[in-house]
């Protein structure tokens, strides 16, 4: 099965490959500089493509480089689409290779978009009411910073300021502080930064997948992550719970992708079902039992909002997780997923945007 996915694959990459070359090789000036030469056509095409590839990957990253030229592909296809479509309904007598610029000029626009709403934040609002005896509560919710992807230490000290300024009670962080490329210095910053807010019940926190690294490249270890958000009073949840001010619970939860994972049942074991309860779940893949708990709120991160169209679509049509993005209802529980405050390595998001969450809880 791997062996077949693999060929599959590799073919699949091959004729995107030659398919490109050819679009780069119908440009008005690559003919010209060929003079007609097809061999000669066929060396620049692949030449103005590795250029193309290096300086993306030299000005962002080899995966974004990656990541463009599938974009770009996608456009190139789509064009190539839209025009035969355009031909067979009209008679005009279009420029030649209009598709070529047409999809250069809507792959620049798109990714230009990208880039920016993944390399600027925004605030997204919730409203929430519940029959339990709580009042009020304003919750500040951020996830998969993966600090050192569009922000360092400091821009995330920024981004906190921007957060605490919002008056909101609560910090909740639900995962991926951190990954592989995070610098040690820049996990510090952060860590003395949430140190320094001054939210009325702190700073909650619970691991992503990416926060205790998977190549041991970085030069922290998960360890010095865990004590550097003790030492600056953040509140380490894994697998355990917690009554806030005899008003309402937080329960945070291991990553799924931990073997020692409890189940929820157990971890909520002993909790006092008529207080308000709030669920940390980086990963939004087990609605189904923490629905079923007395659990009134589940906050998690972990799918970047689809990041990229058309993830968002197929995480949904082929339930890759329980949610993608935003909120929803099932029973008497109320689900959070952010599309996170950055984004893992990749620095473009064209299905979604960063964001940090404002959620306000009323008494009914």
């Amino acid at each position: 099965m791997w062996y077949f996915t693999i060929v599959t694959c590799s073919i699949g990459l091959l004729m995107a490959a030659v398919y490109m070359l050819i679009c780069i090789g119908r440009f008005d000036f690559v003919k010209k500089l060929a003079n007609g030469k097809r061999w000669l056509n066929i060396i620049i095409s692949f030449m103005i493509f590795v250029f193309s590839f290096t300086a993306f990957s030299i000005i962002f990253s080899p995966l974004n480089a990656i990541m463009i030229s599938m974009n770009v592909l996608f456009i190139f296809l789509l064009s190539a689409l839209l025009m035969k479509i355009v031909k067979c309904l009209s008679s005009h007598k279009f420029k030649p290779n209009l598709q070529g610029y047409i999809a250069v000029a809507f792959s620049v626009v798109y990714l230009s978009i990208g880039y920016y709403l993944c390399n600027n934040v925004w605030e997204t609002n919730y409203s929430l009411t519940t029959t339990k005896n709580l009042g009020e509560l304003k919750i500040a919710l951020i996830a998969d910073s993966h600090i050192g992807t569009t922000f360092d230490g400091k821009g995330f000290a920024e981004h906190i300021k921007t957060i605490e300024k919002q008056d909101a009670d609560v910090l909740f962080i639900a995962g991926d502080f951190v990954d592989d490329l995070t610098k040690k210095k820049d996990m510090l910053t952060a860590c003395e930064a949430l140190g320094k807010t001054n939210f009325k019940y702190g700073v909650w926190y619970i691991f992503g997948n990416h926060d205790e690294g998977f190549f041991n490249k970085r030069n922290f270890t998960a360890a010095d992550l865990e004590n550097a958000l003790k030492e600056n009073g953040v509140h380490i949840m894994l697998d355990r719970y917690e009554l806030v001010d005899d008003r309402f619970y937080v329960v945070g939860r291991n990553d799924s992708s931990f073997k020692e994972r409890k189940d929820i049942v157990n971890v909520m074991h002993g909790i006092d079902s008529e207080k308000y309860i709030i669920i940390l779940d980086h990963e939004p893949n087990d609605y189904v039992n923490e629905a079923a708990t007395a659990a009134d709120l589940v906050l998690s991160g972990h799918t970047h909002g689809g990041q990229l169209f058309p993830i968002m679509y197929l995480c949904n049509w082929f339930n890759i997780n329980d949610r993608t993005y935003g909120y929803e209802k099932r029973k008497d529980t109320d689900f959070i997923v952010t599309s996170g405050i950055s984004d893992g390595q990749i620095v473009f998001k064209t299905g979604t945007k960063s964001e940090y969450v404002m959620i306000d809880i009323k008494q009914l």
